[in-house]
């Protein structure tokens, strides 16, 4: 029986729910030390750059109809498909625990009946939604994104109600190279998942554009909150502001379904690539597993600081996309029958290793962009000279 394909409607949906999250309005407070207006550019270039990646990783999967970790062996072959999904799922077991620590340490700010309740309680909602199914979403998710759209503008208007804090000067801190680094790495974390959605779209190309218009908008809109509860009330921890304001179960909403929401993308996109590495598994029972695991460590283990895992996630994906991108878009390169293209994976370890050494350095424009133009640049040139060398010997 033929698989479902979903809306296009829906696919704004899912990223809407992806964009609203506390994670990223976490993320957003660090940007109140350069002040609301270099705080604002910031965030909008970096989700300029990251939001075009974002874009491109899912046409690739659009036009193909493969997932995420399917259209990786376009450029890497079999056994690098299999290496870039393991490392995909690790990272998403790791996403899951970290939404549901932050959501569930929020909700009992709001509500004091212990985090790891919360945990519990979170985590079993995220089951319910993978049960339901991505195409079965449709009617609950507008309903849910709905409330949250309401919510959100009253906790915009609760924050920015005072407006004699936006000429405040910056403080000393984060640099601005390393704050749109920063507002790159949360699109540059959905570029192993964008393709796993838009491969069920009925129309993937108007899928993929209205997917990365709602995520860049909801994301920099949820920077902007969290940079404002800094800056304007002095507060970082978005669940005090909301107690404080006297939202109290209309808090404990926004918490707890934009956790679900965001998370439920992260554990069904572990049990789409974990199909990539062993072929008869089943992915929604791995999606179980994986939000399963997430809430232990949730429980269990401290995660308060994000930034080093954003880093490294950008890393590892952000030169593998920039190798998929010349392969797809320029070079029209197919390695998806070899075991593993070794050039290419050799390119791979080079833009990972200069993604951490650009990391010591500060450039206006963060480290991901330079990163991948070099890894871009690098498969070009050695995509040009591997093509000659094949013709050549052709005609011989």
């Amino acid at each position: 029986m033929e698989k479902k394909k979903t809306s296009t409607f829906s696919n704004g949906l899912i990223w809407f729910g992806a964009g609203v999250s506390i994670a990223e309005i976490i993320t957003g407070t660090y940007f109140g030390e350069l002040g609301f207006k270099k705080g604002i550019l910031a965030i909008l270039i970096g989700h300029v750059i990251g939001c075009v990646l974002f874009y491109l990783a899912g046409l690739i999967g659009g036009k193909t109809g493969k997932s995420a970790m399917e259209t990786v062996a376009i450029s890497f072959g079999k056994f690098g498909c299999k290496f870039f999904a393991l490392l995909n799922v690790i990272q998403l077991i790791g996403w899951t625990g970290i939404m549901i620590y932050d959501g569930a340490l929020s909700a009992d700010t709001a509500l004091h009946t212990g985090k790891w309740v919360w945990c519990l309680v979170i985590g079993a909602l995220i089951i319910v939604w993978i049960l339901i199914g991505l195409s079965n979403l449709g009617k609950v998710s507008t309903c849910a994104m709905t409330a949250l759209f309401i919510l959100t503008i009253v906790l915009c208007v609760i924050i920015f109600k005072d407006k004699s804090k936006l000429g405040a000067e910056a403080a000393e801190g984060m640099s601005f190279g390393a704050a749109v680094e920063l507002a790159v790495a949360m699109p540059l974390s959905w570029l192993p998942l964008i393709s796993d959605y838009t491969r069920e779209a009925e129309k993937p190309v108007q899928a993929t554009g209205v997917s990365t218009l709602v995520y860049f908008v909801t994301s920099c809109w949820m920077y902007i909150i969290g940079m404002g509860a800094a800056i304007f009330t002095g507060e970082g921890d978005i669940a005090s502001i909301m107690v404080k304001a006297g939202l109290g179960i209309v808090g404990l909403l926004i918490i707890v379904f934009s956790t679900v929401t965001t998370t439920f993308l992260d554990a069904y996109s572990a049990g789409v690539s974990s199909e990539s590495i062993i072929s008869k598994i089943k992915g929604k029972w791995v999606a179980v597993g994986v939000t399963v695991l997430g809430t232990i460590g949730a429980i269990t283990l401290p995660m308060d600081d994000i930034t080093d895992f954003l880093y490294l996630i950008g890393s590892v994906f952000a030169p593998m996309i920039a190798i998929q991108i010349a392969d797809f878009f320029v070079l029209k390169n197919d390695s998806s029958e070899k075991k593993l293209d070794i050039v290419r994976f050799v390119i791979w370890v080079i833009g990972f290793i200069a993604y951490r050494l650009l990391m010591k350095v500060d450039i206006p424009c963060g480290n991901t962009f330079p990163d991948m133009a070099i890894t871009f640049v690098l498969m070009l040139i050695v995509g040009k000279i591997v093509g000659s060398a094949k013709k050549g010997q052709d005609k011989i």
